[in-house]
């Protein structure tokens, strides 16, 4: 009977945080809609205050470590556990997200990217040239981007190879300056204040062939879930002989960052506000 009623309590739970959730989109898809044609900066800051509002709604408590470069553009390369960390890391950056050609056609949540003007890239072989362009695009015209290097999401509880191809665009230059490049580590690390450990993360981790509408309703019907983030030193191109050992440099940093977080000394550095 117990477990009955904690189970009605869940669905009941995720049920506000819901119609809460959609709610709140409504209110800024219009907006967001409106200042994209009349106002670019305006149009980069309205993801990041309704990303803030969904960190309140699904009880994402952040703790941010280090911070975010100043600079315009930069490419943030970041490791990928969930739909999650879309929601952590827009709600910490004025940027658009770098994201497969799928994302686009999901119902609402490809809208929203669309709306932050999310670069739809195509991960085959020969498309390369054309989403590194399509990035390019972006970064010479001052919009930051947050790209995930493995190319896919995993359990959590580690960091897939970085991709090096994704890291050709961190040749171009704007005014006789190279992109910086800013590595981010992030990870799930608490679950209504209680440590999660490595058999908890799938709670948040949403990778392989888990369904989408399922494991979002789960997560709605959670409590309060610590996401660590940590800010890692800017780097450039110019600082290795070829994007080979950037990617690979970048990846080493993620995953000694992603380690420290799990286990509960994420840092040498302080934590910051948000």
């Amino acid at each position: 009977m117990i477990c009955l009623i904690m189970s009605l309590f869940a669905h009941l739970f995720a049920l506000m945080r819901f119609l809460a959730f959609l709610g709140w989109t409504l209110f800024w898809l219009p907006l967001q809609a409106f200042t994209m044609l009349f106002s670019a900066r305006l149009s980069r800051l309205i993801p990041q205050i309704y990303h803030q509002g969904n960190c309140a709604i699904l009880g994402l408590r952040v703790r941010r470590y280090g911070k975010p470069v100043k600079s315009s553009p930069t490419l943030f390369v970041s490791n990928h556990t969930s739909y999650l960390d879309i929601v952590v890391l827009a709600a910490q950056l004025k940027a658009s997200f770098v994201a497969k050609q799928e994302v686009a056609k999901w119902p609402l949540f490809g809208l929203l990217a669309r709306l932050n003007r999310t670069v739809f890239v195509q991960r085959r072989a020969g498309k390369s040239g054309a989403y590194r362009d399509e990035m390019q695009s972006q970064l010479l015209g001052g919009r930051n981007l947050i790209l995930f290097p493995e190319g896919t999401s995993n359990d959590g509880n580690r960091v897939l190879r970085f991709n090096s191809t994704f890291f050709s665009v961190a040749e171009t230059s704007l005014k006789g300056k190279l992109i910086p490049v800013q590595p981010i580590a992030i990870a799930y690390t608490h679950l209504n204040g209680l440590p999660v450990g490595r058999s908890g993360r799938p709670l948040f981790a949403w990778y392989g062939d888990m369904d989408l509408v399922s494991h979002l309703w789960s997560v709605l019907g959670q409590n309060t879930v610590t996401v660590e983030v940590t800010f890692l030193p800017t780097v450039t191109i110019s600082e290795y002989s070829n994007r080979k050992e950037m990617a690979k440099e970048c990846q080493s940093m993620v995953e000694g960052s992603v380690s420290n977080m799990l286990r509960g000394s994420p840092a040498l550095l302080k934590e910051t506000s948000t």
